[in-house]
């Protein structure tokens, strides 16, 4: 067993970006803290494999074992994000106290889930129908990036006179970031070729990508 104590089965996604990202802003917040990883390859159908299922029944990236817990398994990237901040971010450096602080707490799972069930979705949807669709279907390609540029517009409001989505004055980076960012990061590849329609959204994705930890998190698969 692995010393560390989480070990992540990840890919070069948005969604395996956000949660690599936390992993490595958490080693640089709490030296203590360490954590493996596993490239998953995805073409291959590794995540289908009955050891994977075994630890995420959607056959899906990303997923963590706890190493801590009796090797207790997470998945969705979102469910994984509030795992780590529950028991390995005690200071809540990127989450909000919900027992001192629960109009930033909420604040911040409202962003979270708009980024799991809408951002997310609507974007990845955009990628299939305009990247891999073995068929082009107009109507689908415009919809979803249709979508896409919309749900920036939602960003680029709530941004407006803040640096970050979630907390009091300006905001603190938080887990609604962690998970937004790599979408928005990677909006060429929604058709969309710059954020210059965005100013806010534009400005809080370069302060996101800057972030040192965020950054070498986002590498650990393959992310550029």
């Amino acid at each position: 067993m692995s010393s560390k104590p989480i070990h992540l089965y990840t890919l070069a996604t948005p969604n395996g970006v956000a949660v690599s990202a936390y992993l490595d802003e958490l080693k640089k917040q709490y030296p203590s803290f360490d954590y493996d990883f596993t490239k998953i390859d995805i073409s291959k159908n590794t995540q289908k494999e009955p050891w994977f299922i075994k630890l995420n029944p959607n056959g899906r990236i990303p997923t963590i074992v706890d190493h801590t817990r009796e090797d207790f398994a997470v998945f969705e990237t979102s469910a994984i994000l509030l795992y780590l901040a529950q028991h390995f971010d005690k200071n809540h450096v990127f989450s909000f106290n919900p027992e001192t602080e629960p109009k930033e707490y909420s604040e911040m799972l409202q962003w979270l889930f708009f980024a799991h069930g809408g951002l997310g979705p609507m974007q990845g949807q955009n990628h299939h129908f305009n990247k891999y669709a073995p068929e082009k279907i107009p109507y689908a390609q415009k919809r979803y990036l249709d979508e896409t540029k919309r749900l920036y517009g939602v960003l680029e409001i709530r941004l407006a006179g803040r640096e970050y989505l979630a907390g009091a004055g300006k905001g603190k980076y938080s887990l609604a970031d962690l998970k937004t960012f790599p979408w928005v990061k990677v909006h060429p590849y929604a058709s969309i070729e710059t954020l210059d329609e965005w100013p806010n959204l534009k400005a809080w994705l370069e302060r996101c990508v800057a972030r040192e930890a965020s950054e070498s998190g986002a590498k650990v698969g393959g992310f550029n």
